[in-house]
């Protein structure tokens, strides 16, 4: 089936892009493809592997799981080792959310270091 428009890019609002695409090229090992002041992306190759970052000045961390401020949207990543990929994604500026709602620890709640929510899961 043919769609009206091609998947390019996830687009996450942030403070700071450059340190945000940091952030996220560590914890993807997708190389940092541009950044400036207000933008910065990181990619493995083009769409659809594609992250972006925007400025917002005013910019507020979702509050999940309290509803004033959900978390829009989340990355779902997959790990081989669940306990190493922990210790790896708080060694580079994640923190473990305290809120962990997997009965089975089929996946872990993490937020990025400017409060976006992600996942690791189990392959």
């Amino acid at each position: 089936m043919s769609g009206i428009a091609e998947f390019r890019t996830v687009v996450l609002d942030c403070p700071d892009p450059r340190g945000l695409a940091e952030f996220y090229s560590r914890l993807l090992g997708w190389p940092v493809t541009y950044a400036d002041d207000e933008w910065a992306v990181v990619s493995d190759g083009g769409a659809p592997k594609r992250l972006g970052f925007q400025r917002v000045s005013d910019f507020r961390p979702p509050t999940w799981p309290d509803p004033e401020r959900p978390q829009q949207l989340h990355l779902d990543l997959t790990v081989a080792d669940m306990d190493e990929a922990e210790k790896q994604v708080i060694e580079i500026g994640a923190t473990k959310h305290e809120h962990q709602p997997s009965e089975d620890d089929s996946f872990r709640v993490f937020l990025d270091p400017v409060g976006h929510p992600f996942c690791l899961c189990r392959a």
